[in-house]
């Protein structure tokens, strides 16, 4: 009879761990998709500033058209990307071309006085900030969730449930660098 009840004691327990293990994975989840949502959101009002920042720039720098190209190039492909790896590198490579307007800017005085490229250049660090900030939000969500996926007891219902690591939202080590421009 104690057997009995300290077996059905167990299994209770088991079951209340199972359950609440699940339940940490399906919040997790829910909550790395949420972050993710949130950069997206960023990118997107990024993606949504460039071309006024190319056409703001057109008219001072006309031939300079190739780092012109190069930002709307990086901005299309960054639209397009659909995984988080394809994201991630798309956006980095959007970070570099848009350092290089940036720097390009330096050669045109009249340029970096222009109220509206100021103003854009101002919403864009904006927006870079409220990057960073959603990025690492995303990370530390992934973080805890990659780490539910492989400590023990919780990797075996992530087994059982087929919740698998998710990637995170890395810049390249070439990204942190700074960009080289040289106008010769």
């Amino acid at each position: 009879m104690t057997t009995g009840l300290i077996f059905l004691v167990i299994i209770i327990v088991i079951i209340f761990a199972f359950i609440a293990y699940y339940n940490k994975f399906i919040k997790l989840k829910n909550q790395a998709d949420e972050s993710f949502s949130g950069i997206d959101v960023q990118l997107k009002r990024r993606h949504d500033l460039i071309p006024n920042l190319v056409e703001t720039v057109k008219g001072y720098a006309k031939h300079e058209a190739s780092t012109l190209e190069k930002v709307v190039q990086a901005r299309n492909m960054a639209m397009s990307a659909s995984s988080v790896e394809e994201k991630a590198k798309a956006e980095n490579i959007i970070t570099g071309a848009l350092k290089s307007l940036f720097a390009l800017s330096e050669s045109y005085p009249e340029l970096k006085a222009n109220e509206n490229f100021i103003n854009l250049q101002n919403s864009l660090s904006e927006i870079e900030d409220n990057i960073q900030n959603a990025r690492r939000y995303y990370n530390a969500v992934v973080r805890d969730y990659n780490i539910l996926c492989e400590a023990f007891p919780s990797v075996i219902v992530a087994n059982i449930f087929n919740f698998k690591k998710r990637e995170f939202f890395e810049i390249e080590e070439a990204e942190r660098e700074n960009v080289k421009v040289n106008f010769s």
